[in-house]
């Protein structure tokens, strides 16, 4: 126990909030790495198929978008992570530090796909860019927008 500060567990804070708060419940019994907590939302992407329903996590944050999937081990097939910038511009990523191969689906303002790069190699300090302007990249697991069925111009859409 710290002086001064009671030494309370994330388990305890979250039943206390459960009590309280639905909203602050829900946003601490999201998964935490590091000190960075990440709140969750359902993304939908209308394809040639059909709609496609992701859970995503939202970075949209600094911290939030530097910690991104870095030091994950796993991701489900239907799991993601959305990463919302303030304007529309060239975003570029890289893979330091990430143990699980991904695709990264770059997304405009209008909220349409603006392009896709797939199987992202894991540990890679190699820039990855969006090419074009995007506000938005969702990440998911490597092979998983060829299985979507994931095009240029598909129209998604995130309720929080």
């Amino acid at each position: 126990m710290t002086k001064g500060r009671p030494n309370i567990t994330r388990a305890a804070l979250a039943a206390l909030l459960f009590l309280s708060s639905p909203v602050l419940s829900r946003a601490i019994m999201a998964p935490a790495y590091g000190d960075v907590l990440f709140n969750r939302a359902s993304l939908t992407i209308e394809t040639a198929n059909g709609p496609v329903l992701l859970d995503v996590e939202i970075a949209d944050t600094d911290p939030k978008r530097e910690q991104g999937l870095m030091f994950r081990r796993s991701l489900s097939e239907n799991q993601g992570m959305i990463f919302l910038f303030g304007r529309e511009r060239e975003i570029t990523m890289w893979m330091k530090n990430t143990f699980i191969p991904l695709d990264m689906v770059f997304i405009g303002d209008d909220w349409r796909v603006v392009s896709i790069a797939q199987n992202a190699e894991p540990f890679s300090t190699d820039v990855i860019s969006s090419r074009r302007s995007a506000s938005r990249v969702l990440e998911i697991g490597a092979g998983q927008a060829k299985k979507l069925g994931l095009k240029v111009g598909d129209r998604v859409s995130l309720q929080k």
